[in-house]
């Protein structure tokens, strides 16, 4: 009688799994043939492919670095979270916003997360925090672009520095001329450029040689051009940097303790760095862990509430009587509440392996906003929506193969555990 009763729900289980896993299994034993269908015995060929192809393999090796990673940084982020929100008024309001994120679905977490991550053509919330922290401590240049007309004064690029091509002495003023300012709207550092002239020490004007309108002498201050004050101004001596100056609004500028000797100018290259554009997070060498920083964001809240459901059930008796026998708080975690907690923390890890080995779709997501780089970031699941897409159904179902076996200790583990935990 009972199996007359289970019959339907054997029937459905094995129509829906066991016959999907068995023709899997045999499938990946054939290569394609065209249409996709299945071509001649190849063997193991498809599960080589795996380990062979540089495409798969990347995507092997990025699921290794989510398995290490991803549950470890969870669950031990889950527990620090369980421990404090003990010791804190509103806990229960803590808690509920750190679960939040598993409400919102992986789908919606990646298109929020990559427009954080983006960088081109808006600023998302990761490089704007980035860029605000690393313009604190090391402002841009206010010149970025300029360059010399020619090589006739000065010689060099932007990203080694100009340096004049002769030598100036003390008395003979020095005109360093650029081009490449933005007249329609120059910096409030550009005043008018000084006239040259002569002073005891060696002295000199470094200013944008144009004018709007056009017009002027090449090489010679003209009036309407715009002297590039902020710029800084290094004195050499053979090949030494043996005194700096500090170019004033009008340009102008002076080495008052050189009075005799001859010296060459340089404009060192961070007069004209370029504003810092900030980090490419979704690009080939970033993409992985930034999409496990966002899986941390969603899962943080999960393993939490697990730990801290774990938490509650451990006697009070025992933490107090370690406090009494005098135990520091770190010796009571550390000898008392996380051996109590360990079995909790081992289911934690293990369902969160489970669920890295066959994470999809805020790894999908997250690819799309990544562009060429998005290759970087495949994990054997993508690889096998990307195999059946393709038509490629011999190496999607050696992947799907591939991922069920690496599935099951994992789960069998647990069912242990519970089985364990029940007697």
């Amino acid at each position: 009688m009972a199996l007359v009763f289970l019959a339907p729900a054997l029937i459905l289980l094995a129509a829906l799994l066991l016959y999907p896993l068995i023709y899997s299994v045999v499938r990946s034993l054939f290569d394609d043939s065209a249409g996709g269908s299945a071509g001649p015995f190849i063997g193991l060929a498809n599960y080589k492919h795996v380990f062979t192809d540089p495409g798969t393999l990347r995507a092997v090796k990025n699921n290794v670095i989510w398995v290490v990673v991803a549950p470890t940084v969870v669950t031990f982020l889950g527990l620090v979270f369980a421990v404090l929100t003990e010791r804190i008024r509103w806990a229960t309001v803590f808690k509920t916003v750190l679960f939040m994120p598993m409400a919102i679905s992986f789908l919606a977490s990646g298109v929020t997360f990559e427009l954080i991550y983006a960088d081109q053509p808006s600023r998302g919330l990761a490089n704007a925090v980035t860029i605000g922290i690393h313009d604190t401590f090391l402002p841009s240049s206010a010149y970025p672009g300029l360059h010399p007309r020619d090589d006739s004064v000065l010689t060099g690029t932007a990203k080694t520095g100009y340096t004049s091509r002769r030598t100036y002495s003390p008395g003979t003023p020095a005109l360093l001329p650029l081009t490449g300012l933005s007249l329609q709207s120059p910096p409030s550092s550009a005043q008018p450029a000084a006239t040259a002239t002569r002073s005891p020490g060696l002295s000199g004007v470094v200013w944008n040689d144009f004018r709007l309108g056009g017009g002027g002498t090449s090489g010679k201050v003209d009036a309407g051009e715009r002297g590039l004050g902020g710029t800084k101004v290094e004195a050499l001596r053979d090949g030494k940097v043996v005194e700096t100056a500090m170019a004033e609004p009008d340009g102008s500028f002076e080495f008052p303790d050189l009075t005799s000797g001859g010296y060459q100018l340089r404009l060192p290259a961070s007069n004209f760095a370029g504003a810092y554009g900030g980090i490419s997070w979704l690009g080939r060498n970033l993409i992985t862990p930034a999409i496990i920083i966002a899986y941390l964001w969603i899962y943080a809240g999960f393993a939490m509430v697990l730990l801290a459901a774990g938490m509650a059930a451990i006697p009070r008796e025992a933490l107090e009587a370690a406090r009494i026998d005098g135990a520091t708080e770190w010796q009571v975690f550390r000898r008392v509440t996380a051996p109590l907690l360990a079995p909790v923390m081992v289911v934690v890890f293990v369902t969160l392996v489970i669920n890295v080995l066959k994470v999809f779709d805020i790894v999908f997501v997250m690819e799309q906003g990544a562009g060429a780089n998005g290759k970087y970031a495949d994990v054997l699941a993508v690889s096998l929506y990307q195999a059946f897409g393709n038509q490629r159904y011999g190496l999607a179902s050696a992947i799907g193969v591939l991922l069920v076996l690496l599935v099951i200790p994992a789960m069998a583990s647990n069912i242990r555990r519970f089985r364990r935990e029940q007697r």
